[in-house]
């Protein structure tokens, strides 16, 4: 039975701070479309500003994982940048927005998703 509530509340405290990685980045993407409104923002420093989000959002995610387990944090900050990635892949899949951007991208933000959360779990 404790190891069934150990693996639940593994479960739990993953999607906790998923969510809240996912709370930083409407954080981040609010403020980003505000100094695109005050600024008027080129397309260079938007997308630069779109990768900073998605590295501050899993570094979080990644740092918060990683300080609620106790071994291999980088392991579980990498999970959390996967994590991550796949349901904003699968948001895009739905809001049919997918369909313009190119593999390489996909995979570039791939690898800074899970990169990031590494990171933060390492730091943790």
């Amino acid at each position: 039975m404790d190891k069934v509530l150990h693996r639940n509340s593994k479960a739990l405290v993953i999607l906790k701070d998923l969510v809240i990685s996912y709370i930083a980045t409407g954080i981040l993407l609010l403020l980003l479309s505000f100094l695109m409104l005050k600024l008027d923002l080129s397309n260079g420093i938007l997308s630069g500003g779109i990768i900073l989000t998605y590295i501050l959002s899993c570094f979080v995610g990644g740092f918060l994982l990683g300080k609620h387990v106790e071994q291999k944090r980088f392991l579980w900050g990498l999970l959390m940048g996967g994590l991550y990635f796949v349901i904003l892949l699968f948001v895009s899949i739905l809001g049919n927005t997918l369909a313009g951007i190119e593999a390489g991208r996909t995979m570039t933000v791939l690898m800074i998703c899970l990169f990031s959360g590494m990171l933060g779990g390492m730091i943790s």
